[in-house]
């Protein structure tokens, strides 16, 4: 097609130019968000039920760069959402932080009053071994970090059981399907539903209740 037109050619420039952008919007969705390159971004793993409640809890920590929705834990490769409970998987969410803003212990911290570490067959109204609960560590240092809260709250006897929350390995981390990242924005009004209706807000408070007397 040859155009001599300044209009057509204007015109046709900027097809090139939208196509463009919708590629290259296309490819960041797929990409990472976050550049790893900076030596203080670091990466932990948790698993605490139906992880679009993780996501959205991390989402809010200053210091969180991104969180992203995955399965892990399990004996297969490259598990889906519904093959993942067949095989083993929690389903889990990859926080990915600034170590400089907030600390590995402070994240676990956080994340231990977002759950139930009491209930060792699921959380809320999510049963089965998927959606039990865990935090995966990198290395020793990691996992004392973790034993030491978990049995500080458990002499302090703050909760109404003894936590059951596991400590893990990391192992593979798998992300899930694309509809399921960030899906409390996506869909603010099921997902309000789906989380009032589950009960996790009210169960996480009656769990924590004795914190305050302690």
């Amino acid at each position: 097609m040859k155009l001599t037109h300044p209009l057509s050619i204007a015109l046709f420039a900027g097809g090139l130019a939208a196509l463009a952008t919708f590629f290259l919007s296309a490819g960041a969705e797929n990409s990472p968000k976050v550049q790893t390159s900076n030596a203080n971004i670091e990466t932990a793993i948790f698993a605490g039920g139906c992880f679009w409640c993780v996501e959205s809890d991390f989402d809010k920590v200053d210091g969180v760069l991104e969180t992203v929705s995955g399965y892990t834990g399990g004996n297969s490769t490259n598990p889906t959402y519904k093959s993942h409970t067949k095989d083993g998987h929690l389903e889990a969410v990859r926080v990915v932080y600034d170590s400089s803003k907030v600390e590995y212990g402070e994240l676990v911290d956080y994340f231990l009053r977002h759950i139930d570490p009491t209930d060792d067959g699921g959380q809320f109204c999510d049963r089965g071994n998927s959606y039990r609960t865990a935090v995966f560590v990198e290395n020793d240092e990691e996992r004392a970090e973790v034993e030491a809260q978990f049995s500080a709250i458990d002499q302090a006897g703050i909760l109404p059981a003894p936590i059951v929350t596991r400590v893990l390995d990391e192992v593979t981390f798998y992300e899930a399907e694309g509809y399921h990242q960030n899906y409390y924005q996506k869909n603010p009004a099921r997902y309000k539903l789906y989380r009032v209706g589950c009960g996790r807000d009210k169960r996480v408070a009656q769990v924590w209740a004795r914190e305050g007397n302690s």
